[in-house]
Parts: structure tokens; C-alpha cells; sequence
């Protein structure tokens, strides 16, 4: 009977001290600085894309950029203007839009660059829609670029965010420096 009494008595004793439950941690996620390399590719566009990136399955007119560290590719889809400009430019448009029922907000950033020839806009899926980024460029007359952000796991906006942050500043870098041959 005296073991119970002094197990109760130490037992009490103990749980005297507060009590601090630990912090929730979060995952950080370092990307290193870009180091970018001039491609061209079928003789008719050429830009500076991320060492990172690999190009693969390089076809007719598509081909995709994969980060294979992120588990993400940028489709890349390439036309030549034929009196279809309003066509190709009406599917650009509603491309990202396909992703209204998962998007919080589908903000659009216009990109005009008169001395290149270039001219576009970028639209960031906010949300866990299955592209995050979806963008495409023009010279308004020969030329047109679709491309497209896919990772290759369940769309969740939080999780995926670091990267596709990354991945966005490289697609910015792909469309400032895009040069139509």
C-alpha cells in the first residue's frame, strides 16, 4: 500500500511543471538562382530557359520543358499565323479558363515588348486547378506560342506553391527574352 502512496505522491508531483506544445513546422523549399542558357528550337524561336529544364519530345510543333527535380513539365506549342490569328488567339483565351470550377482567381499579366515583336499574357491559376500557369505569345503576324504548367502530382496550391513560384519567374525569363526568327 505504501508503494501506490508514493507512486501517487510522485505521480502528482510531476505534473506540476506547464505544459508547451511544440510549434507546427513548416516545409522550406530552396531553389538555387537560375543559371539560363540560350535554345532555339526548329529554327524558328529561340529564348533562355533554366539549366534545371531539359528539353524532351521535341515534335513538329510541340515540346516540353521538364523539370524533373519538381516533377513538372511547361507544354510548349508552336503555330505559324495563317489567317486563323483570331481562332489561336480565342483558344489562348479560354485555355486557362477551363480551370474556373478549382480557381480561386485567374489573374492575367500582359506582356508588350514592340522591339522583339512580342506581345502576350501570362495567367496564373490561383487555386488547385491542374495548370498553374498557362501563357502566349505573338508577333501578331507569323508567329505563335502556347505553353502550358502541369506537375505531375494532385493539385494542391499550398504544396506545390514554392515551385511553381520558381517555374514562373523562368517562364517570365523564357518570354522576355523570346526572339522570333
Amino acid at each position: 500500500m505504501k508503494k501506490y502512496f508514493l507512486f501517487l505522491i510522485i505521480m502528482l508531483q510531476s505534473c506540476n511543471s506547464d505544459f508547451q506544445p511544440k510549434p507546427f513546422s513548416f516545409l522550406r523549399l530552396d531553389y538555387p538562382k537560375p543559371i539560363y542558357r540560350r535554345i532555339k528550337l526548329k529554327n524558328k524561336i529561340s529564348f533562355e530557359t533554366n539549366n534545371r529544364s531539359s528539353i524532351f519530345k521535341e515534335r513538329k510543333n510541340e515540346f516540353n520543358l521538364v523539370y524533373p527535380k519538381m516533377k513538372a513539365t511547361l507544354y510548349l506549342n508552336y503555330n505559324t499565323i495563317e489567317k486563323n490569328l483570331d481562332s489561336l488567339l480565342n483558344d489562348a483565351y479560354q485555355l486557362p479558363y477551363k480551370h474556373i470550377t478549382k480557381a480561386e482567381s485567374i489573374p492575367e499579366k500582359i506582356f508588350l515588348n514592340p522591339d522583339k515583336k512580342v506581345y502576350g499574357t501570362l495567367f496564373s491559376v490561383i487555386g488547385d486547378a491542374a495548370s498553374q500557369h498557362q501563357f502566349f505569345l505573338t508577333d501578331s503576324l507569323k508567329h505563335f506560342l502556347v505553353g502550358s504548367l502541369y506537375f505531375y502530382a494532385r493539385p494542391n496550391y499550398d504544396s506545390i506553391f514554392p515551385a511553381s513560384s520558381y517555374i514562373k519567374d523562368d517562364i517570365i525569363h523564357i518570354i522576355e527574352t523570346l526572339e522570333w526568327d
